[in-house]
Order: structure tokens, then C-alpha cells, then sequence
């Protein structure tokens, strides 16, 4: 008896080990990324009455522009949401319902503040998290009369972890929406982590939007979304240096620039002190941004703002760790960074008080100075 015992359990615990095996196979066989540099489409307006979009026209008066950054939270993040690659237990979101009323919610109060560009992350196309709920399509649906670039940011293998709700198999991306026309857009593959982290972090990227203008230079936007899990130090970096290489191309040559986001980072570095939280900086993940490396000629507006004693706003983000009651810990991540011949009119939260994402909107108001002979 004790024989059958031992070979029915040798069986089981081999079977599992195979299991184990074959799924390692698949996931490192599934793994993959994307190319640098790869050219991006710019779809039309699905208003065919938009169509075609107007050129960003400059003039000698100062014409009020805006901009949003917003991290979607992949349509998962009500305030009953916490995350388990944070310390919570939710992977999934509740329902496809959920998942489209939080997006649908995240675009109204948006459109709201009649921005003319957005800049999204974390967009699910396909994914098990979000029931396959396209949320690109939904964002088409409530910006209809804008020009939208979608950058692919990862496509992971089939996550099997936690068992309980697998988090599993997810194609998510940045969306660009803008209501000018738009030339061309690129994708750049931001340097990850070689290690065996990789896995966790993914594919990452950045998108580069092109606008152009009646004065025959460019408002270049950037849609950034830098690492957070199973990034070093160093990593953090090289997409820095990377992302600031970019800009500064865009600068040089005489482009008006404006780089938004999530850049995972606390980006006023006083966050703790400013929300009362009771998170350690040292022990925190979300560590102080290096301001003393952003290169010369560029601004980080709410650090700007803090600087001056002008800075207002409530957080961007917040604790996904546990369910959100007001009281968890809070950051700015979310950010506008912008080149010297851009002026900066307003930076602020758009306070939705976590209601539709873990993170809540951030917009500049902006103008763009028509260059005289001189500047041009």
C-alpha cells in the first residue's frame, strides 16, 4: 500500500514538475519585442465629417493650448481595485463592464477640460485582465474627431500567477489623440532589464508624435511610460538618457517639445511629505526623480511649480497595494517635461479622485511663441 502511495505521489509531483517545465518553455519561447524605431500608422478621425484635421496654426497671439496625460490602469482600477504585483491580491478586473465604464468614465471627465492632444497608457487591446475589452476602441469612440496613434508596449505570454485569477496573456500600448493634423509618429524601444526580470517588465516604449505647424516647425509630443517592475538603477537610466537624447534631437532642431506620462517616479520628490504618507522614500519604489539630470533647456513642470512655491495639485497617483478609502499613500508620476520655447501656462491634476484608474489625469495649458526671424 505504502508503494502505490509513494509512486501515485512521485507521479503527481512529476507531472507537475513537466508542467512547470513546458510552461517555462513556453513563456521564454513567447517572449518577445518589438523592433526600435518602427514607424507608426495615424489613424483618421472616425468622424468622416472631421476629416481632414487643421494645421496647428501659430500666431502673434498667444493661443492657449492643452494637453493630458493619463494612465488607464488598463480599465481596472476602481477604487475597490488593489494589485498583487503591489502587494494586493487583484489581477483581473471585476467584470468587461467594469473595465468599459472605467475607461468611458476616464474619457468623459477628459474631454471635459477639451484638451487638444491626450496622451494615454496603459490601453488593453487584447487581454485577459480586461475581459478582451478593446479600450482603444472605446477611446476612438469618445474622441472621434481627433487624429489617435496607438503604440504597441508589450504583448505578454500567458501569466499564470496569481493562481486563484491569472493575470494571463495581455496586449496593452500608449494612445496618442490629437485634433490637429498629425505628419508622422515613431515608436522607440526603451533599453529593459537583460535578466531574467525582463519577464515582468515586458516590452517598454515610448511614441513619438509629429504635429506640425503654420510656422514650418513641430510640436513633438512624447508618450511616455517608463519601468517600474524588475527595473535597476541602471536601467532607469539608460531610458532617461535615451528618452532625453530624443528631445534634445527635436530641440536642436528648432521643434517645440512636450514629453508626458508616467514616469514611475516621484516627480516633485517631496511626495511623501506633501501627501502625509507612510511610506519610507529609501524603502519605496517610487523614488525621487533625477532632476539633476534633465538636460539643460528642458523644465519638469510640477517640480517647477514646487520650486516656486506654486505647486496645488493633489496626486497622481496612488497606494494600489490595498483597496483606496483616502488614506493611502500617494505620488506624482504623472508629468509634463517641455523645452525652453514652450510656455507653460498651467500644470495641474485633474482631481477624479481615483475613481476610474490608480492614477488621476495631469494637464498643461501651453502656448507655442510664433518664432521671429531671429529664433527660427
Amino acid at each position: 500500500m505504502r508503494k502505490k502511495v509513494l509512486i501515485g505521489t512521485l507521479c503527481v509531483v512529476g507531472a507537475v514538475l513537466v508542467a512547470l517545465v513546458v510552461y517555462a518553455i513556453y513563456v521564454m519561447q513567447s517572449y518577445y519585442r518589438l523592433d526600435d524605431n518602427l514607424e507608426l500608422q495615424p489613424m483618421p478621425p472616425a468622424n468622416e465629417a472631421a476629416k481632414p484635421l487643421p494645421q496647428l496654426e501659430l500666431t502673434d497671439e498667444l493661443t492657449p493650448l492643452t494637453v493630458v496625460a493619463a494612465n488607464l490602469g488598463f480599465g481596472a482600477y476602481g477604487p475597490d481595485f488593489d494589485f498583487f504585483m503591489d502587494g494586493g491580491s487583484g489581477s483581473v478586473a471585476q467584470s468587461a463592464d467594469y473595465v468599459r465604464a472605467n475607461i468611458q468614465g476616464s474619457a468623459e471627465a477628459i474631454k471635459g477640460i477639451e484638451p487638444d492632444f491626450v496622451l494615454f497608457q496603459e490601453v488593453d487591446v487584447k487581454g485577459t485582465r480586461s475581459y478582451d475589452v478593446d479600450e482603444y476602441a472605446l477611446l476612438i469612440d469618445a474622441f472621434p474627431n481627433d487624429t489617435s496613434v496607438f503604440a504597441q508596449n508589450y504583448d505578454s505570454p500567458y501569466l499564470a500567477w496569481p493562481p486563484y485569477a491569472p493575470h494571463g496573456a495581455n496586449r496593452a500600448g500608449l494612445v496618442t489623440f490629437s485634433d490637429h493634423e498629425v505628419e508622422d509618429a515613431l515608436r522607440r524601444s526603451l533599453p529593459i532589464s537583460d535578466s531574467f526580470s525582463k519577464l515582468l517588465d515586458l516590452d517598454r516604449c515610448y511614441s513619438i508624435v509629429r504635429v506640425p505647424t503654420s510656422a514650418g516647425i513641430d510640436l513633438v509630443l512624447f508618450n511616455v511610460h517608463l519601468s517600474a517592475y524588475g527595473a535597476d538603477a541602471q536601467v532607469m537610466q539608460a531610458q532617461r538618457d535615451m528618452l532625453y537624447a530624443d528631445m534634445r534631437k527635436e530641440r536642436d532642431a528648432g521643434n517645440f517639445v512636450v514629453a508626458g506620462g508616467d514616469f514611475n517616479h516621484d516627480m516633485i520628490g517631496v511626495s511623501n511629505e506633501v501627501y502625509d504618507n507612510t511610506t519610507d522614500t529609501e524603502a519605496s519604489w517610487a523614488k525621487p526623480f533625477d532632476f539633476a539630470g534633465v538636460p539643460e533647456g528642458f523644465t519638469v513642470a510640477c517640480k517647477a511649480q514646487l520650486d516656486a512655491g506654486e505647486f496645488h495639485s493633489v496626486a497622481t497617483c496612488r497606494d494600489a497595494g490595498r483597496p483606496y478609502d483616502g488614506t493611502n499613500d500617494r505620488w506624482v508620476m504623472d508629468a509634463f517635461i517641455y523645452s525652453d520655447n514652450v510656455r507653460c501656462l498651467e500644470q495641474q491634476t485633474l482631481d477624479l479622485k481615483f475613481a476610474y484608474s490608480d492614477h488621476n489625469p495631469v494637464y498643461m495649458r501651453f502656448a507655442l511663441p510664433k518664432p521671429t526671424q531671429e529664433t527660427s
